[in-house]
C-alpha cells in the first residue's frame, strides 16, 4: 500500500472508536507514557493537541503540569510551512481551534528547541521500526531535522495504528520510541 492508501485505511479506522473506547484507550495510552524513564526524567516536553480522532494527550499534560514539568506546544504556521514550540499553562485560554478541528496556540513564549528532552508526535501509522506516517505536510519531518534538537521523539496513538511497514522517502524521520494503550515500544535507529 501507498501513503494515501495507509493515511486512508488509518482514519476510517480512527472514525470507528465510540467516544467512550477513545477515552479509555487514551487514559491507557497517558498512564503508559507517564511511568516511562523518558516522561519521568524530562524537564521540557513538547506534545501535540490531539484532534478529535486521535488519542487524547490531555491526560498527561495535566499529569506533567502537576508534577511541575514544562509543557510545549506546535505553534504552526502555515504560511512558511513550519511549527516552532511554544510554552502554554493552559488547555482553555491562548488557544484557537482551526479547519479540521487543530488547535493552534495563539499566543506562547517560544521554547528553545535544546532545552526540549521528548517530543511526543502523532501520527496515522506507525511501523517496527519507527517509521511514522502523519497526514503529509511534513512539518515533523522538517521540525526532526533540526540539529539544535536533541530529544527523543516519541509516537503515541492506539495500538492499531502500528502497522507491519510504513513507505518512506529519504526526507522521513524515524521515532525512537512508540507508546500506546498496549504499550511501549522502543526502536533501534539513530
Amino acid at each position: 500500500m501507498d501513503k494515501q492508501q495507509i493515511r486512508q485505511q488509518m482514519r476510517a479506522q480512527l472514525g470507528k472508536y465510540s467516544a467512550q473506547q477513545r477515552v479509555d484507550m487514551s487514559q491507557k495510552a497517558c498512564k503508559n507514557l507517564v511511568e516511562t524513564p523518558e516522561f519521568q526524567n524530562a524537564n521540557t516536553i513538547m506534545a501535540f493537541l490531539s484532534l478529535p480522532h486521535e488519542a487524547d494527550t490531555t491526560p498527561f499534560i495535566l499529569y506533567a503540569w502537576q508534577h511541575s514539568k514544562t509543557i510545549a506546544v506546535p505553534k504552526i504556521s502555515w504560511q512558511q510551512r513550519h511549527m516552532i514550540p511554544v510554552q502554554i499553562n493552559s488547555l482553555e485560554t491562548g488557544i484557537a481551534t482551526e479547519a479540521g478541528g487543530l488547535r493552534n496556540p495563539v499566543t506562547g513564549v517560544p521554547v528553545p528547541l535544546e532545552d526540549i528532552d521528548l517530543v511526543i508526535t502523532p501520527g496515522l501509522a506507525f511501523d517496527k521500526n519507527g517509521n511514522r506516517l502523519g497526514r503529509g505536510g511534513s512539518y515533523y519531518d522538517r521540525f526532526f531535522q533540526n540539529e539544535k534538537l536533541k530529544a527523543v521523539k516519541c509516537g503515541f496513538g492506539f495500538a492499531e495504528q502500528l502497522i507491519q511497514d510504513v513507505p518512506t522517502v529519504e526526507h522521513d524521520k524515524p521515532i525512537n520510541m512508540l507508546v500506546t494503550n498496549e504499550g511501549v515500544t522502543y526502536f533501534r535507529n539513530k
